[in-house]
């Protein structure tokens, strides 16, 4: 099958209000209060513990409570419990079970969110501990089928075996006995040298689905009676919805109902989207925008050159010695200020969701990163208790971090409680996908380095102005004020950890937070911390003489994964020999989400602003790979994120509003500009790290480094078209 079991709608499971995902867990679940304690999924079939479920026909189910959003982690649990279930591969299937039934059972799927790239190595050990404790209770049940001791039976590919007689049996025929028993406790997981499945490149469960045209997204949700909704809020954010004029499209083609959406923005609901988009465009809306409407890009960029004054407060992220003293001392000393903008997410699907609200029940059907805070969002906006919500996932057309927010999710159910008993589909326009979003956020950085008489880098000043995103989001994360995720790449410790040894450095952050709304955009704050500091290092290396690569290598003596992952990019690049003709060479590293990388670049540039990408290289160590194929294809994946954002990406604000409204002013990389991808995996072992965001850090200042080998020209400000470079 090897399959995610795709949502099936069909009159009976909308009236009895079922989920919606094939045959399984989420079209029902029959939890038993007495007997024996067997827990089915809808078509009958026992589950063995909460993650795996096994039919007659040997068909495996395993749970997947993390969302897939095309970074392949929906295959990657699958192999962890498969790989500790011994089950065979060619029958799995999985499905995702939903947040209201993790909560019921007091949250036995554990954590939904999916992003920070830990779906796979903040779950891996108990998803793994799944599919251990069903192997562990169906060789059991055969064991005790046979009147044998369980220590005599082994089991692979989903079949178990009694070693000394021969006998066998299969995990079909023995999963209703299975599920019968009492876990054990505690289970032994394998040591990884043993592992069969983990570590090899598998296809992806989710590709023929998806390629055929199979798989059900938000926008293809379809209901009973379903009504449609597009949606309009006020452009400014702080702003408020003023009034609007109903009765001007009263008699348009297929309009139903107009309606307020909280205090910010009107709906038009409608047989057809497209009618309540056109109808929409047609209402008379004022706005009271607030004297946010005053913002612009100029006020920004002002407002957070003022944070790089060091007069003004700042927090402190990272330190050792005296920087400002050894920096006042010094026989020489380097400074430059860059800056990186508000970035979109601009997912291909814009934001969705079907509700469904009667004063009884209320369910949700989205694509989303975060099962769990949508269904916090439905019983906010519901008012409904947790028993009688639910939200039911389907592939979201993208995320990125976007998806992990639950405004749209919040605004379908609002407008589903002003019309009970039918099924409102809202879906946002483009140009209210790209008005709306939750920005990569925007910065500025003052570096500061200094040498002394024999060229030996003493200290460094590194001083970010600029947003929080954690301030915006999640306040209760801050510590005493400070947002220590706006330091990811160049903290002193944790899992973005700073990778290089100086003997007086002061890292630290200026937070301003203008009104545009941050968020968690891919790859978060290690993309602008690592063009600042890795383009920098090629500064200090070009004053002090010395080449980029010996330059860092001399300060990652006590950094030897951050070295061995830019060891092996210098090797697979060819740092040591030399490019071929016109072509130049720059170097990157970073340490983000657990994982260290670099990554280097070959280009060449025609007339100083046509820069021709030939060939870009990752090396990554994330301790343990998965899946090495998905590996590779998330490497190439975030170099298109990383060079699309380098060149094309890039929001403005004009009168307090988002300028760029759809691809046109907002573009992406096409595949001829796309340059050959190569990979290094130097896994390590020992610890678990992420794979979707980690190198896209590494993708521009490897280009920007490049550049400045090719034209001696420093670009300290992104995206390039503004500094009119294009891809040639």
């Amino acid at each position: 099958m090897n399959k995610h079991l795709s949502p099936k709608m069909n009159r009976r499971a909308f009236v009895i209000g079922s989920a919606a995902v094939g045959a399984g867990l989420a079209i029902g679940l029959d939890i038993p209060f007495g007997g024996p304690a067997v827990v089915r999924a809808a078509d009958g079939s026992p589950e063995i513990g909460a993650w795996v479920v096994i039919r007659p026909d040997d068909t495996v189910v395993i749970r997947i409570a993390r969302s897939e959003m095309g970074q392949g982690s929906l295959t990657g649990l699958a192999q962890l419990v498969a790989e500790e279930l011994e089950c065979d591969w060619t029958k799995v299937t999985t499905e995702y079970p939903t947040p209201g039934q993790s909560v019921a059972r007091k949250r036995v799927w554990g954590d939904f969110s999916t992003g920070g790239s830990r779906g796979i190595r903040s779950s891996q050990d108990y998803v793994r501990k799944g599919g251990a404790t069903a192997r562990v209770m169906l060789i059991q049940a055969a064991a005790d089928a046979w009147k044998v001791p369980a220590s005599e039976c082994t089991a692979a590919n989903s079949v178990i075996t009694h070693t000394r007689s021969g006998r066998t049996t299969t995990y079909g025929k023995v999963a209703e006995a299975a599920a019968k028993l009492t876990p054990p406790a505690d289970v032994k997981l394998k040591d990884p040298k043993d592992w069969k499945l983990i570590g090899k490149g598998v296809k992806r469960l989710d590709t023929v689905d998806k390629t055929t045209g199979a798989m059900i997204y938000g926008v293809d949700v379809k209901l009973p009676g379903m009504l449609n909704a597009a949606i309009k809020d006020c452009p400014v954010f702080g702003g408020k919805l003023k009034s609007f004029d109903e009765a001007k499209i009263a008699g348009m083609k297929g309009v139903k109902k107009v309606v307020k959406v909280g205090d910010t923005a009107v709906a038009v609901v409608a047989d057809t989207w497209w009618h309540a988009k056109t109808a929409l465009e047609a209402l008379p809306i004022v706005w009271d925008e607030g004297d946010n409407a005053k913002v612009s890009s100029a006020s920004i960029a002002k407002w957070l050159a003022e944070g790089l004054d060091d007069a003004q407060p700042a927090y402190v992220g990272n330190k050792n010695g005296d920087a400002k003293a050894a920096i006042a001392s010094a026989a020489k000393k380097v400074e430059a200020v860059y800056s990186y903008p508000y970035q979109n997410h601009a997912t291909m699907e814009p934001m969705n969701a079907t509700a469904i609200y009667t004063a009884d029940k209320c369910e949700v059907w989205c694509g989303t990163q975060n099962g769990e805070a949508a269904f916090a969002a439905v019983l906010e906006a519901s008012g409904l208790p947790a028993e009688k919500c639910d939200v039911h996932k389907v592939m979201p057309g993208g995320g990125f971090g976007r998806r992990g927010q639950t405004d749209y999710v919040r605004q379908a159910v609002m407008i589903a409680r002003q019309m009970p008993g039918t099924p409102i589909k809202l879906l946002w326009s483009r140009e209210e996908d790209m008005a709306q979003g939750r920005y990569h956020p925007i910065t500025q950085c003052k570096m500061t380095g200094a040498f002394d008489a024999n060229n030996n880098l003493i200290a460094l000043h590194y001083r970010l102005s600029g947003q929080s995103i954690l301030f915006s989001l999640r306040p209760e994360a801050l510590q005493n004020g400070m947002d220590p995720v706006a330091f990811q790449g160049v903290a002193q410790s944790g899992d973005a950890a700073f990778g290089y040894s100086v003997p007086n450095l002061l890292i630290e952050h200026a937070m301003r937070n203008p009104h545009v709304p941050p968020g968690f955009w891919r790859g978060v704050n290690v993309n602008h911390n690592a063009i600042y500091m890795e383009c920098f290092m090629d500064e200090l290396a070009q004053a002090a003489g010395q080449d980029p690569l010996e330059f860092r290598r001399k300060l990652m003596g006590n950094h030897p994964k951050h070295l061995a992952v830019l060891n092996a990019v210098a090797e697979k690049i060819g740092w040591d020999t030399p490019a071929p003709q016109g072509v130049y060479r720059g170097i990157a590293q970073v340490m983000g989400y657990g994982s260290y990388v670099a990554g280097a670049a070959e280009i060449s540039v025609t007339d100083g602003s046509k820069i021709k990408v030939h060939r870009i290289v990752a090396s990554t160590d994330p301790g343990y790979i998965v899946n090495p194929a998905q590996v590779e294809r998330q490497i190439a994946g975030s170099f298109v994120y990383g060079l699309s954002a380098l060149f094309y990406g890039g929001c403005t604000v004009k009168d307090g509003k988002i300028e760029q409204t759809n691809f046109d002013t907002y573009n992406s990389m096409r595949i001829n500009e796309m340059p050959k991808v190569e990979s290094v995996m130097v896994p390590s072992g020992g610890f678990w790290g992420g794979v979707g965001e980690p190198t896209i850090g590494v993708a521009a200042p490897a280009v920007l480094n490049a550049y400045f080998a090719a034209t001696g020209k420093r670009i300290r400000s992104v995206p390039l078209r503004d500094q009119n470079i294009t891809f040639a």
